[in-house]
């Protein structure tokens, strides 16, 4: 057996390199709110640990579509054409993906006592390369200069 079997999983990006992972694990033992693992030209996955009662704000993405898989936790996933037209409003748990088309306004709400871990895949890449974000405040202050 290989000794990397043993070791603890390293989270960093990755980049465009070719990458086998257990993303279940990676994703359940991240501790930040969003950590980019794997950046591309046209894809990019982010591990995201929302604490309970959090969430990822109300956003949309004009030009990327995003897939989210719940790992662990329980959520109120909301989305719809428009801010004011929010019309999709589904409790999501483990094992749940939600699927948001470029242009959809959507949140994800962590409804459960214990930290959502997700992972999110943009099509295309939505953050810089190694974008890692310890906090929802810090991701918030990046992304609005």
């Amino acid at each position: 057996m290989s000794e990397q079997c043993c070791m603890k999983p390293e989270i960093r990006d990755f980049g465009a390199e070719p990458l086998s992972v257990n993303i279940d694990q990676l994703t359940k033992i991240n501790q930040t709110y969003r950590t980019a693992l794997w950046t591309g030209k046209q894809m990019q996955v982010t591990l995201v640990s929302i604490p309970a009662g959090g969430d990822i704000g109300l956003e949309v993405h004009p030009h990327t579509d995003q897939f989210i898989r719940i790992e662990n936790g329980c959520a109120l996933a909301i989305m719809g054409k428009s801010k004011n037209s929010l019309c999709i409003w589904k409790r999501i748990n483990s094992n749940y993906a939600v699927i948001i088309p470029a242009g959809t306004w959507h949140n994800i709400i962590n409804t459960g006592n214990t930290p959502l871990k997700l992972y999110s895949i943009y099509a295309p890449s939505q953050h810089p390369f190694g974008t890692v974000h310890e906090t929802k405040s810090a991701a918030e202050s990046t992304e609005n200069k």
